[in-house]
């Protein structure tokens, strides 16, 4: 396999094939694959997912992926893009279902949205714009500021350290997208947002 090959890891969490799809639609030929050797060879990693936060850290144990990522990404500087629960298992801790680990990678929590006096729903389902709070992100390269993406989600991302490159406003600002040196992550999901998902999808591939 060429080491010019963005891989999605499969930790068994659902919505792989569509972000598969996103990128085959901006001329990337993504690899599905939970084989530590096509990971360790990737040039880029994709870590999506929808489901529970506890689910999902079993998954990636069961599979004994952890150590490899921590590699990659901690030891070897590998780009990786978080999607949606991809993004919150980065954190070092959740609260769903009762407290579980994460990966660690950025110093946050995921915590459940909470509303006592607003007409907000939870989960949070549907489209909301993103504020940029570094505009000249890679990420967000030929995109404007305050477009739409596709949210679905009940626990948000409360980072604790300055890594938040973008927020949403459902009942108070959360962080939607966030950056860490190669380490970059969105809430909502681009493969799901039409031309500006693409657009950061072929912004992550590309730099």
């Amino acid at each position: 396999m060429s080491n010019n090959t963005l891989v999605i890891i499969d930790y068994k969490m659902g919505n792989l094939r569509s972000v598969q799809k996103a990128f085959e639609k901006i001329g990337c030929s993504a690899i599905i694959s939970n084989d530590k050797q096509v990971i360790l060879d990737a040039k880029k990693l994709v870590l999506p997912g929808v489901g529970a936060f506890k689910d999902g850290m079993k998954h990636l144990q069961e599979l004994e992926l952890i150590d490899i990522l921590n590699k990659k990404v901690l030891d070897d500087k590998t780009p990786i893009l978080g999607i949606c629960l991809g993004m919150q298992l980065l954190s070092n801790k959740s609260y769903e279902n009762g407290e579980t680990a994460g990966l660690g990678w950025i110093n946050a929590e995921v915590v459940k949205f909470e509303f006592d006096t607003q007409k907000l729903k939870v989960p949070h389902v549907g489209w909301n714009e993103i504020i940029f709070q570094d505009r000249n992100n890679i990420l967000f390269k030929n995109i404007e500021d305050h477009k739409d993406f596709y949210f679905v989600h009940s626990y948000y991302f409360k980072a604790n350290e300055k890594v938040t490159i973008a927020t949403t406003d459902y009942g108070f600002e959360f962080t939607s997208a966030v950056n860490k040196n190669n380490i970059f992550a969105t809430q909502f999901h681009p493969e799901k947002s039409q031309a500006n998902g693409l657009q950061i999808l072929k912004n992550f591939w590309e730099y």
